[in-house]
């Protein structure tokens, strides 16, 4: 495998399309133009006395109404910030785009997600199964099937530590593909490993398998090209853009984004973990050091619940129905009492070796998005998983910018004497959204949590690691990621998966730098400026 990367780092690349620019250009003019559009009608308003007192007793309606509103309170602080810096603006952009979100557009979506949920499968034995194994009932297995993410029986994973070693055996499982492919990024940028993918699936296409490629408009306008996509539309793969920018501009939908990543191959393994399908993630080409992901490979029952958060996203893409998911439901050809087994290394003890293969993993497939709000399954999810360990909880996460929920949840666990520990780039991407994750470190480190930042370069993996389960998936801990995109992650219980996450968390902490209580106090005067100014506007970043 190293071996395999150092081929791969000589001849990464990336490129950029001055079509995807031109594209943000408009956009964003457009924005502007409506902005120019609401200040300048503000400014003449403001003359008119009459016009100027009724909009001042709407908008205390409108703060009232805000404030009572069941939605998370990062949300709420910044509208109220931008209403009280440009009270007319503040309110006519408030109204426009904060108020309504879009409703009509989150209905059609959600009556999309509701029609998937149809196909999921509650099987009452598989519960019981976990609890006879477990000893316990989850509270986050409650939850979650409750909010239609079923819990799935008869599976092994494997992790992946990085996302070089994730697509390797995406290829590999690609290569074996015999009925149908699903993709879902967020980023698809050209490339060596975009190369490699595009070989195969025209190799697949022409010898029957049916391929669904869905991305995001915005994650890859400025890195793929046209003709790309075109190539692929002309061998008779189905591609499909998520949300185009400029479709819903008027009403700021451009904002809402699916930041999923799915590979399901004939419905018997998935793939999800925070890798897009560009070389910087598999370290094929060098930005901000080296660059940490991580994935899970999923084979068995669960594979269909990646499978339907596929066809979900699909349909609410296509505005089509897709009538009958279970044509994607992997059905082994002879059916037996076997179970999927995770593969492990011989051992010295053959007993306990044998006791490891025949266990069997459970795991939910956990979905969200703006369609669901104000209910949000993956951010309680979080909640509950903090709350209910009691030895430790382990997080990795580009971004750290936490509600007061989510804050306060890990002071409390870190309190009552769990090992709670979060680890965060040490070369960020984004530098604005890097002082907030920095600012958030004050009040976590005054109540016992301990936080890293990974030096050796930017941390991009998604992964959360507690007393009896693990979740790998997409999910960042920021305002966007929990409330505003499209999410998926896979939370699993297994011993074996979290021996070998234990493993890697082990080694990222040796190549991290702890940071201190007195250390973040110290920083310079202008940087605690800026934090707590930007602070404010932190559901808006």
């Amino acid at each position: 495998m190293k071996e395999n990367k150092h081929k791969l780092k000589r001849k990464g690349y990336i490129k950029t399309y001055v079509s995807g620019f031109i594209r943000a250009f408009v956009i964003a003019l457009l924005l502007l133009m409506q902005f120019g559009i609401i200040f300048l009608l503000s400014y003449y308003l403001f003359f008119g006395v009459y016009v100027y007192f009724i909009l001042e007793i709407v908008s205390v309606f409108v703060v009232v109404g805000l404030v009572n509103k069941r939605t998370n309170a990062s949300f709420k602080i910044g509208w109220l910030v931008i209403i009280t810096l440009v009270p007319l603006a503040g309110l006519v952009m408030y109204l426009q785009w904060g108020a309504n979100r879009s409703n009509r557009i989150k209905r059609r979506n959600l009556s999309y997600i509701r029609y998937g949920e149809k196909f999921l499968k509650f099987d009452p034995k598989v519960l019981e199964d976990y609890i006879e194994t477990y000893k316990c009932r989850s509270n986050a297995v409650t939850y979650l099937e409750s909010c239609n993410c079923p819990l799935y029986g008869k599976n092994s994973f494997k992790y992946f530590s990085y996302g070089e070693d994730a697509f390797e055996a995406i290829i590999e499982d690609l290569e074996k593909a015999e009925k149908f492919i699903f993709i879902d990024f967020f980023i698809v940028a050209d490339g060596i490993l975009l190369n490699r993918i595009k070989t195969i699936l025209l190799e697949k296409v022409k010898k029957g398998v049916e391929i669904k490629f869905l991305y995001d408009d915005y994650g890859s306008m400025f890195r793929t090209s046209k003709q790309f996509w075109q190539e692929l539309r002309n061998a008779g793969i189905e591609t499909e853009e998520f949300n185009p920018i400029g479709k819903y501009i008027d009403k700021l939908y451009l904002n809402y984004r699916s930041h999923q990543k799915i590979v399901v191959i004939d419905g018997r393994v998935g793939y999800t973990g925070g890798f897009n399908l560009a070389d910087e993630y598999v370290n094929a080409v060098e930005r901000f050091g080296v660059w940490k992901d991580t994935g899970v490979r999923i084979e068995g029952d669960g594979v269909f619940g990646l499978t339907a958060a596929f066809l979900q996203m699909w349909t609410m893409t296509t505005e089509k129905l897709i009538e009958d998911y279970n044509i994607y439901r992997y059905v082994p050809e002879e059916k037996s009492d076997k179970t999927y087994n995770v593969e492990i290394e011989d051992s010295e003890d053959s007993e306990e070796s044998q006791e490891s293969v025949k266990h069997d993993g459970f795991c939910q497939i956990v979905t969200d998005g703006p369609a669901n709000n104000p209910e949000n399954p993956i951010s309680d999810t979080i909640l509950q998983l903090i709350y209910s360990s009691t030895d430790h909880i382990y997080i990795t996460t580009p971004y750290l910018v936490l509600d007061d929920d989510i804050m306060e949840a890990f002071a409390i666990s870190a309190k009552r004497g769990t090992d709670v520990r979060i680890i965060t780039p040490g070369i960020p991407d984004k530098k604005t959204i890097n002082q907030l994750t920095k600012y958030s470190y004050g009040y976590l480190l005054e109540n016992g949590v301990r936080i890293y930042e990974y030096t050796p370069g930017f941390m991009h993996a998604k992964t959360i690691l507690t007393d009896e389960c693990a979740l790998v998936g997409t999910i960042n801990l920021d305002f966007r990621s929990l409330y505003i995109h499209y999410e998926c992650g896979a939370l699993m219980w297994d011993k074996s998966l979290n021996e070998s996450i234990m493993e890697d968390f082990d080694e990222m902490f040796k190549v991290s730098r702890e940071i201190t209580l007195e250390e973040w106090k110290k920083r310079p005067f202008i940087i605690k400026v800026i934090q707590n100014f930007l602070s404010l506007f932190s559901s808006l970043v």
